[in-house]
């Protein structure tokens, strides 16, 4: 949820402000200036020992004079205005950082609530749809997306304005709706002991479900990154790598399911992050759709809810704009 920053700090502020999308691989940059999002640039959490060092060379790159604030989204819990990364070591602080770095204000959010906040300027041609009836207006809506994790937020509207609800539901157990999941998830478990659902709905879960599902089968096999999996998945290369992807979309069809009906998001299901756009189409020939409609008793309830895969180059920024909008707009009022 957004909380607005001081308005006294606020009301000094000029300049632009600096956005960043903050994974545990990646994190990105990019200036906000007089309502026009500049380049975004990617650099490697690894090349840098914090954050702040990553900021304050990127600033120092591109001459950047006093800014007037910064909105940082990070890959992980945010408690106030601080988030450590859950797949790195990196900590973003944003009071050290109005100290450190002369910010007049810095708001910090979890990266999948900068998602949700991109949702309503999201157009179809963002999206690729897979299934379901019409979104619901109003109602809310949730976005998931593997990548290094998994990160799951939710938008809802009422008539005070938008709220973007954070979450940390790629943590919850994972749960088998068959006999091979139960395999694969006991097989996790002995290695791991608690199997979240991030453990196979991410990239370095879709390795395990690439080296899981070959123990199972006693089948021996090179070792692979997720996009070498994916690829021979997809091209019929290697059937454990089908395998894993087919079970990768299973899992998640049923997780984003899940989600719709603990966020009763009738306003639809976003799929995000860094991995499925790479193979959406798999995906949506895939069991997403009929594992992200098989509830039960409220399976009618969960197939008229659309489901999409987001295919914008940068979504989280679009988000990160609409909140920079939000706070410059608060400052002046």
């Amino acid at each position: 949820m957004l909380v607005s920053p001081d308005q006294g700090s606020m009301a000094n502020a000029s300049g632009s402000i600096l956005l960043g999308d903050i994974g545990g691989t990646h994190a990105r940059f990019a200036l906000w200036t007089r309502g026009e999002l500049g380049v975004i640039e990617n650099i490697l959490v690894a090349d840098h020992p914090t954050f702040a060092d990553a900021a304050e060379s990127y600033l120092a790159r591109h001459g950047v004079g006093p800014l007037g604030g910064a909105v940082l989204a990070g890959a992980g819990p945010v408690k106030d205005r601080r988030c450590a990364l859950t797949n790195s070591s990196w900590m973003i602080d944003g009071p050290q950082l109005e100290k450190t770095l002369r910010f007049p204000w810095v708001e910090v959010i979890n990266d999948f609530e900068a998602l949700a906040w991109a949702l309503p300027d999201l157009g179809p041609a963002d999206l690729l749809a897979i299934g379901g009836g019409t979104a619901l207006p109003g109602a809310p809506a949730i976005v998931v997306g593997p990548g290094t994790g998994l990160g799951v937020a939710c938008l809802a509207g009422s008539a005070a304005g938008s709220l973007v609800i954070g979450s940390e539901g790629g943590h919850c157990t994972l749960p088998a709706t068959s006999d091979r999941e139960e395999a694969i998830i006991r097989r996790l478990r002995s290695r791991m002991g608690h199997v979240s659902a991030e453990r196979v709905l991410s990239g370095s879960g879709l390795i395990n479900l690439y080296q899981t599902i070959a123990d199972l089968e006693q089948v021996q096999v090179p070792q692979r990154d997720p996009s070498q999996i994916s690829r021979a998945g997809i091209e019929g290369n290697c059937l454990i790598c089908f395998a894993a992807l087919e079970a990768f979309c299973g899992f998640l069809g049923a997780f984003a399911g899940d989600m719709v009906l603990a966020f009763g998001a009738r306003g639809g299901a976003h799929i995000a992050g860094g991995i499925v756009p790479h193979f959406s189409g798999f995906l949506a020939s895939s069991k997403f759709r009929e594992r992200f409609e098989a509830k039960g008793r409220l399976t009618g309830y969960v197939a008229a809810v659309p489901s999409c895969v987001i295919t914008h180059d940068d979504p989280a920024f679009v988000g990160l704009a609409v909140l920079a909008r939000q706070l410059a707009a608060s400052s002046k009022a």
